[in-house]
């Protein structure tokens, strides 16, 4: 396509109020190309934001942003949002360093009301958004956009129990696709599907209601009695739905390809005065064929080739990874231990679990998006006498800390976490760096870490985990393949390297790999210690360190809390006199980037490691 001639010819939100019915549908044609075009360069969120097109556009017919709050749930589905508002001459740096984040970000526009990256959160903040109105004395309306894949988290029923019956004007529009990352489950998922089903309730209710505010003088009394009543329209005809009985109103469901239906049901909800639910039918990966095919491979995806689908610039199979590795182990083992349970929250895949779903159905639990109910669960089934492994990324541990900390390492209940996605995970940015786990289980007493550098330390620290250790144990790897192979034999706690003892240097996981590729280049290389069991100590460890001149720590974990700052803490309490460093990253939140240009900025790839070490060796001639 030569260019997008409606797309390009909108200047502004009001522009896009005034198109008449032909150019706001060939609008959303030149929308999907726009994004299967960019997001086939850049990489990003797919197959949710092409099923979100008439929706977005619908949305900003019918509010007035920024006045009129929009806050999108995880913003897995806000790129038209963001080709609207403003950036579409910026989408060719989508996800890239410096860029236009995949996410909403306040700090790059004010139509981007909230920040987003975990899912459950937004009618939380759309709630605090529409009291805040309502505390102002403005009518404007905070409008929160929610999957259905969102509805598996307990926050955002929290949020609902304390917006219902309130007199704020909230609309939360439930875009139910069946879809999170993979496909939906729970009962809630199997609640939206029977609403769709049986839709003639709904619409025989707003009929009613309808005809009934007409009547003068009796219409509007029987009208609130039947409502009171609860007995002609709710259990004569068809239950109330859970939203109703929650205090919301609800309108649906609508067509969520439908211009004209979508506009229709979000104008009645925003003259409501009080909160609000319009649930929207949408197809996941609508307008590309192969994103409608297998709408969890084009969830988020990297560079692909738009007339053949596939992903990557040659034919070759995927190399190994991480995931992978441990998500085949764990299904040998399962197979072998029928105590072994493996626990989602929504990431089959993206974890390595498809295989073990398979192999061993009845002991495999995808629990929705709901890390803090997973890790419980898992106890749960511990103190039974189950071997549970809870398989998650680490920024979405984040949410599960208080579980982790009271429902299961109180007790010394015995669960291992294999949390994937540790250290930098590049252009996701900042809400998805798996970079506080290591100082977030470090304050819990009892835990276990390892953190493995290859796949065979993998291998045997998961068996150790579920067979040999005590309480929770969490392995933390990284996105990706392995780098080098470590002298780390596996079952191995430590490594020792013989090299000049006027310098130890020390390192664990993905950076442990650079260390060995950075130490291979040097004549005289310092003395190296790759750990694999990260925490706790080895008494042994730390005497024979405590001795030593110089230490030298690199890692990928922020500075507060992490092993660098706990290892000098143990040094000097056994009377450490040498000098002690620390390369680690930086405190704070990390955009998005490259995984290697990240490592590199920060000290921690194999270059930065040697120039360092070849540095500091320098400095003892």
């Amino acid at each position: 396509m030569d260019g997008y001639p409606i797309l390009d010819k909108l200047n502004g939100l009001e522009d896009l109020r005034n198109l008449s019915d032909w150019e706001l549908e060939r609008l959303c044609y030149e929308i999907r190309a726009f994004l299967i075009d960019h997001v086939s360069r850049t990489g990003g969120h797919l197959a949710s934001n092409l099923g979100a097109v008439e929706l977005t556009v619908a949305l900003h017919r019918v509010f007035h942003s920024p006045e009129d709050s929009i806050v999108w749930d995880v913003g897995h589905q806000s790129y038209t949002h963001k080709i609207l508002t403003g950036r579409k001459d910026r989408f060719d740096t989508l996800r890239q360093p410096g860029g236009l984040s995949g996410f909403p970000k306040p700090h790059e526009s004010v139509h981007d009301a909230f920040v987003a990256g975990h899912a459950s959160t937004s009618v939380s903040a759309a709630y605090g958004i529409a009291c805040a109105n309502r505390l102002a004395g403005n009518d404007h309306t905070a409008v929160a956009v929610v999957g259905d894949g969102a509805f598996t988290g307990g926050m955002i029923y929290e949020a609902i129990n304390n917006a219902g019956r309130s007199n704020t004007r909230l609309v939360i529009v439930l875009n139910h696709n069946d879809m999170s990352i993979s496909k939906n489950v729970g009962a809630f998922a199997r609640y939206l599907s029977i609403i769709r089903a049986k839709p003639g309730y709904l619409h025989l209710k707003q009929r009613v209601e309808t005809i009934l505010d007409r009547i003068p003088l009796v219409g509007p009394p029987l009208e609130q009695a039947i409502r009171s009543s609860k007995s002609v329209l709710k259990y004569i005809l068809y239950h109330n739905t859970f939203f109703e009985e929650m205090g919301l109103y609800y309108i649906g469901p609508v067509d969520g390809h439908n211009l004209k239906d979508l506009e229709h049901a979000l104008t009645q909800a925003k003259n409501l005065d009080q909160p609000s639910v319009v649930q929207v039918e949408t197809i996941k990966g609508k307008g590309y064929e192969f994103a409608e095919q297998n709408p969890p491979a084009y969830h988020g995806v990297s560079r692909f080739d738009i007339c053949t689908g596939t992903f990557g610039n040659s034919p070759a199979p995927p190399a190994p990874t991480f995931s992978g590795t441990f998500g085949a182990e764990l299904e040998k083992l399962g197979r072998a231990d029928s105590r072994i349970c493996a626990i989602t929250a929504a990431m089959k895949l993206g974890t390595g679990l498809d295989g073990f779903s398979r192999s061993c159905p009845e002991r495999f639990f995808d629990v929705g998006i709901a890390e803090e109910h997973a890790v419980t669960f898992s106890a749960g089934l511990a103190v039974k006498g189950y071997l549970p492994v809870f398989a998650v990324y680490s920024t979405f541990l984040q949410r599960s800390f208080d579980q982790v900390l009271h429902d299961a390492a109180l007790e010394k209940t015995h669960l291992v976490l294999a949390i994937d996605r540790a250290g930098i995970v590049g252009d996701d940015g900042d809400t998805h760096q798996g970079v506080f786990d290591v100082p977030m289980l470090t304050c819990i007493p009892g835990i276990t870490i390892f953190s493995p550098s290859g796949f065979d330390s993998l291998r045997a620290d998961l068996n150790r985990a579920l067979y040999q250790e005590e309480g929770v144990v969490a392995i933390r790897y990284p996105r990706g393949g392995e780098e080098a192979h470590c002298p780390l034999g596996p079952g191995e706690d430590d490594v020792w390297v013989d090299g000049d003892r006027r310098l130890t240097v020390l390192s664990y996981g993905r950076v442990a790999a650079a260390l060995w590729q950075a130490v291979e280049k040097m004549e005289r290389p310092p003395e190296q210690v790759y750990l694999n069991k990260i925490w706790p100590f080895s008494e042994e460890m730390l005497r024979v360190l405590s001795r030593r001149e110089r230490v030298l720590i690199f890692e990928e974990s922020i500075q507060s809390g992490s092993i660098s700052e706990h290892l000098l803490t143990a040094l000097n309490r056994l009377g450490f006199k040498g000098q002690f460093m620390m390369v680690t990253l930086p405190d704070g939140f990390i955009p998005q980037c490259s995984v290697p240009e990240a490592l590199d900025r920060f000290g921690l790839s194999a270059g930065a490691i040697e120039r360092r070490l070849r540095q500091e060796m320098e400095g003892l001639q």
